[in-house]
């Protein structure tokens, strides 16, 4: 017997109430921070201008919105997002750590590896940048497995940072500045930190601090290999189950100026709206990123001019002042644009 048209309804509505009830509450987007800014001064223009900014790319009606997909940001890292002073760079502390003190590797380090470290310890002396320096400091980590490595930089990571009291060196971020990556991603942007550091090296400083995925953080390379592949090129050698991956112990490329637009290029395939950083070396990044975009683009520099709370530098800060009007980018003072660095419990020693 055919059932009527008004049951097979009521059998379909009781179907579409049992689905209904069974499938996943949908996960409610996160609601946005009133004030996103408020370790910035209300003086700062770049705090402002990111403001406004935001407001005009993001609202549909606007003649600059940009679609989600396009919503791209780059950051530079050392000086840009973390301490660069006092010692040095994290890249350049973590090597003197392994060359000097590492009980795992300092009876192994070469005399070129020796000088390079105990310069920069002592005396704030470092190798020019160029292939010399880059070789030194790749094989200091070759034949380690990238485990091995991930957990040698965690636990440097974990030491205190010369300097400063109440702060670990895994700790070192611009309270503002990571305010600025999640005031972008709140409203939809993919944030990448392009940085001359080693990409594997700052993955777990990155993600700790401001959770942002591998696949977004670019950095300088070098070789990666097999256990057992010796010295046969990667055409020629098949990874097999059981293989481990090493530290070939050579370099690459040096992610800094004109090869952080290549990087870009290549691994991001979209030109950044917006760019961060603190140097001449972050300048191409800064200038590719706001000349002959289609939407609407800013750049930012960050001027390392705070005496008190931080180990500035008022020649670089000024020469980087300089560079800002000469290139449109909107300055940032670390002194003047923001409450606080580190946090209220960090001091400088």
């Amino acid at each position: 017997m055919k059932k009527s048209f008004k049951t097979l309804i009521t059998l379909a509505l009781v179907s579409i109430a049992l689905v209904s009830c069974c499938r996943a509450p949908e996960t409610t987007k996160k609601a946005k921070n009133p004030n996103p800014l408020s370790l910035w001064t209300d003086t700062a223009p770049a705090k402002q201008a990111l403001i406004d900014y935001m407001k005009t790319v993001t609202d549909e009606k606007s003649p600059d919105f940009i679609p989600v997909e396009d919503r791209i940001a780059i950051f530079d890292l050392d000086g840009t997002l973390i301490l660069e002073t006092d010692p040095t760079y994290f890249d350049q502390q973590i090597f003197d750590y392994r060359v000097l003190d590492d009980p795992n590797f300092k009876d192994k380090a070469t005399e070129a590896q020796k000088k390079a470290a105990l310069d920069s310890r002592n005396e704030h002396k470092y190798m020019p940048l160029g292939a010399e320096r880059e070789a030194v400091v790749a094989s200091a980590y070759a034949g380690m497995t990238l485990e091995e490595f991930d957990s040698f930089v965690r636990g440097f990571m974990n030491t205190d940072q010369p300097g400063f009291n109440g702060m670990k060196r895994g700790e070192t971020f611009y309270k503002p500045m990571v305010q600025v990556v999640e005031f972008l991603t709140e409203n939809d942007f993919t944030v990448y930190v392009s940085s001359g550091s080693d990409r594997i090296l700052i993955r777990p400083l990155v993600y700790e601090n401001l959770h942002l995925p591998a696949s977004q953080i670019i950095g300088s390379d070098t070789t990666i290999i097999c256990k057992g592949q010796g010295d046969k090129d990667g055409l020629s050698y098949t990874f097999m189950a059981g293989d481990e991956l090493i530290f070939g112990g050579a370099s690459i490329v040096k992610n800094l100026q004109m090869n952080k637009v290549v990087t870009i290029v290549r691994e991001i395939g979209k030109k950044p709206v917006l760019a961060f950083g603190n140097s001449g070396t972050d300048a191409s990044m800064l200038n590719y990123s706001i000349n002959d975009n289609k939407y609407k683009s800013l750049a930012f520099m960050l001027m390392c001019d705070d005496l008190v709370r931080e180990y500035g530098n008022m020649e670089k800060a000024d020469k980087m002042k300089q560079a800002s009007a000469e290139n449109s980018w909107i300055p940032v003072s670390m002194r003047d644009d923001w409450k606080t660095i580190y946090g209220d419990n960090v001091t400088r020693k």
